[in-house]
């Protein structure tokens, strides 16, 4: 049976950012769309010579489906991201500071439940980041629950960046009902400054939304931004050969260790070299206190080129502690022995910590030839 899509027509309020600006023509590498109110999205469908959306009722199901779902995906602060340049070729931000998050409780919030009642929990994150959410846990029939709980989320641009917060009804069966939503600008945050926030939650971001004018609770909230403190972020001296490095910090100068909580962030820039016995598709593990970040795969290359940041938050600086790093290849199709080790090498963090900053050339153990290119930075708050 044919079908046939005619008299297509979209009528909607797009949102668009050009992010972020980099020297390299086009001079962004992201375009991200975002979508100001529901779609209107009209079209006939013909199933053998007939229009089967003249049907009493289907049509107006059909339109109000498409808007619902469309809205879920990219009504604002959702968004879809669009890149135009590969990271690898542009300046990507680096992590400035951590936002501290303290969820402390809802007010009156929207019965959802048979037996009046709901099940709520928070979803936080800041936009412009693939990192998966922060959620509190699950307070089970409760409309004024008590959270205390807090989170730590890392800030890249603290002028642009939005704190997006979800309440959800929390259901046993089925897909989780939203209460309310609200976004805070982290531009009205002063740096080390506590700011205590209640806000009234929203049916949606837009602002011509009837419903935002129901009652739907409250959400308070206490936010202090800590900028990373200012350093020199000075380069370790330059490469000589591989995993040789003659220092340009005068390291005995000072033997303070730099105390307090912050930020270590890896970056993987690439491989040389690296040869499997079966496939060449490589991608590095990652492993350090227990957690295991992966980078992207690239197929059928010794050569690889990731440039890609992995982060670790952590209470006290890692001084006496190695992170491991782990080149693998897997196979694309099926077979046994879908995955090898293409060589590892454990780095010790005493240097960066000290430093601030390394970017080095490692021979990787367990491979003949084989080179793995990392750049470590610790930042303190």
């Amino acid at each position: 049976v044919s079908s046939q899509l005619v008299d297509l027509q979209i009528f909607a309020a797009p949102r668009i950012i050009l992010k972020p600006l980099v020297p390299t023509f086009p001079c962004f590498t992201n375009i991200v769309v975002s979508l100001m109110e529901k779609p209107h999205i009209d079209f006939g469908m013909r199933v053998l010579g007939g229009d089967i959306m003249s049907i009493p009722g289907l049509y107006q199901f059909v339109q109000e489906t498409i808007k619902k779902q469309v809205a879920s995906l990219y009504l604002w602060p959702q968004s879809l991201e669009i890149p135009v340049l590969d990271a690898s070729t542009a300046a990507i931000k680096k992590p400035v500071g951590i936002l501290h998050v303290k969820v402390v409780r809802a007010l009156k919030l929207l019965k959802m439940d048979l037996l009046g009642s709901s099940d709520p929990y928070v979803k936080l994150s800041l936009s412009g980041e693939r990192l998966s959410a922060k959620k509190t846990t699950i307070k089970k029939k409760n409309l004024n629950p008590e959270w205390n709980e807090n989170f730590k989320l890392i800030v890249k641009d603290p002028q642009s960046q939005l704190l997006n917060l979800n309440v959800y009804d929390w259901d046993k069966v089925g897909g989780h009902d939203r209460l309310g939503t609200q976004v805070v600008p982290l531009k009205l945050l002063t740096p080390h400054e506590t700011k205590e926030f209640t806000l009234d939650l929203l049916k949606s971001t837009s602002i011509s939304d009837p419903q935002n004018k129901k009652h739907r609770g409250k959400i308070v909230l206490e936010l202090t931004y800590a900028p990373f403190r200012e350093d020199s972020d000075g380069f370790s001296g330059p490469l000589d050969g591989y995993g040789r490095k003659e220092s340009g910090i005068d390291r005995g100068s000072s033997n303070e260790i730099p105390s307090g909580a912050g930020l270590l962030l890896v970056t993987v820039q690439g491989a040389e070299d690296v040869e499997g016995e079966r496939h060449n598709n490589p991608y590095a593990l990652i492993l350090f206190r227990g957690e295991t970040k992966k980078s992207k795969m690239i197929r059928r290359t010794r050569d690889p080129l990731w440039n890609e940041d992995f982060q670790f938050m952590l209470e006290e600086p890692p001084v006496s502690e190695k992170i491991h790093i782990e080149v693998m290849s897997k196979r694309t199709g099926i077979g046994f022995r879908s995955k090898e080790s293409l060589g590892h090498v454990d780095i010790s963090l005493a240097d960066v910590v000290h430093n601030g900053r390394i970017n080095q050339k490692y021979h990787l153990i367990d491979s003949k030839n084989g080179m793995i290119h990392v750049e470590l930075r610790w930042k303190t708050i």
